[in-house]
């Protein structure tokens, strides 16, 4: 028994020498709780082994920079292109125009950042570039993913109020779309000031790299979370439940009419809008599924497990979902061109290089045909019954 006591009095001070060394150094080493974050050191902060493998991996390291090449290669000439047509060769302006050309404009400022982080994916999700762009790649990042996902909403609310009634549209329609529209930008970019008040380039240390947002610093976890469980809930579930409803009501109003064949065969131009409201209402909801539902509620699970200090080995799933919801910047100008006819016509038109003028002759010419040979069918047809008088 007393043989035991030198060994225990060695451990017991060891213990002690240890537990004293760890307050001496209180100010250079910060313990954080799990979930990708790390150990906070004065040089930068140590990360887990599953952060390791995943800033390392071929799936942050090629598959993400390949499809983000996919959203700069596709994004860019197709938003533009669809920004020049909304802005410069349409000429009656309507609501639903008016949200798109935002929509595209929202995609285009998201795509012209993308090379960096490119860039910064190939170079082994080592940032180069500074504090400052590292910010600004950040909130462009969430601020374009938020507004794609407020104007689809505003879109939504139009194409509702177009289908239940068709034959209503106030002369303001076009002012209320513009006001909605700065207001959509005003509160999204309040909303990622937060984003350049802390830091999102942060050195690795047992990888020698600087990641920008991909890691946390212990000390502002509680901040980072707050804010993107905040702006998840105010950016997608908010938006996301006034897209529900409209779609609910549109359906219901849809229906109702097709019930009463009276209605349904009332105006064939009617009838060809609700079957274009269906065709977006279908086209949307993809988009939602696919881009936007798997990477919010991701970012939801992701923060939350942050924020409580849970173990997170979710982190690869979750970039990959970030990755998947860029590519809404170069899928929403083709939803223009399928859903839309007068833009389909301009985008052909831009291409053969015709002007406004040109168009405008083309409209008129095919119409004086169009009546002339109504008139033609007319005057026929009353020959036809003075013969058979």
């Amino acid at each position: 028994m007393f043989s035991m006591c030198p060994k225990t009095l060695l451990l017991v001070l060891v213990c002690a020498r240890a537990a004293s060394a760890a307050a001496n150094n209180g100010d250079l080493l910060e313990q954080a709780s799990p979930g990708f974050t790390g150990q906070a050191t004065a040089s930068g902060v140590l990360v887990s082994s599953v952060a390791r493998k995943v800033l390392s991996s071929h799936l942050t390291t090629v598959f993400l920079p390949i499809v983000y090449i996919i959203v700069f290669v596709v994004g860019l000439p197709a938003n533009a292109l669809a920004i020049w047509v909304f802005v410069f060769r349409t000429k009656k302006k309507h609501p639903a125009s008016i949200y798109m050309a935002n929509l595209a404009l929202a995609d285009l400022l998201f795509v012209i950042w993308v090379p960096l982080k490119i860039a910064y994916h190939f170079n082994g999700n080592n940032w180069t570039y500074g504090h400052g762009l590292c910010k600004v790649l950040v909130a462009f990042f969430y601020g374009n993913m938020y507004c794609s996902i407020a104007f689809i909403a505003c879109i939504s609310v139009q194409r509702y109020w177009a289908v239940v009634y068709p034959l209503s549209r106030p002369r303001s329609a076009n002012a209320v779309a513009i006001g909605v529209s700065i207001a959509v930008w005003a509160v999204v970019w309040l909303l990622t000031v937060p984003l350049y008040l802390y830091d999102q380039e942060v050195r690795v240390t047992n990888l020698n790299i600087c990641t920008c947002h991909d890691v946390t610093r212990p000390s502002q976890k509680e901040m980072a979370a707050g804010y993107f469980l905040t702006m998840g809930t105010l950016g997608f579930i908010a938006p996301t439940v006034v897209c529900i409803i409209s779609y609910v009501l549109m359906l219901k109003a849809l229906r109702n009419s097709m019930a009463d064949p009276a209605n349904s065969m009332a105006d064939p131009a009617i009838a060809k809008n609700r079957r274009k409201a269906v065709v977006f209402i279908v086209t949307v909801l993809v988009m939602f599924l696919v881009c936007f539902t798997p990477s919010n509620i991701m970012l939801l699970v992701h923060y939350t497990l942050l924020l409580r200090g849970v173990d997170n080995n979710l982190y690869g799933f979750y970039i990959s979902t970030l990755c998947l919801a860029s590519l809404n910047s170069c899928l929403d100008p083709f939803i223009y061109y399928f859903i839309s006819e007068d833009f389909r016509d301009h985008v052909k038109n831009t291409f053969l290089c015709r002007s406004e003028r040109t168009v405008e002759r083309m409209r008129i010419f095919r119409a004086l045909k169009y009546s002339k040979k109504n008139n033609t069918s007319t005057s026929d047809s009353g020959n036809t019954r003075s013969t058979e008088s």
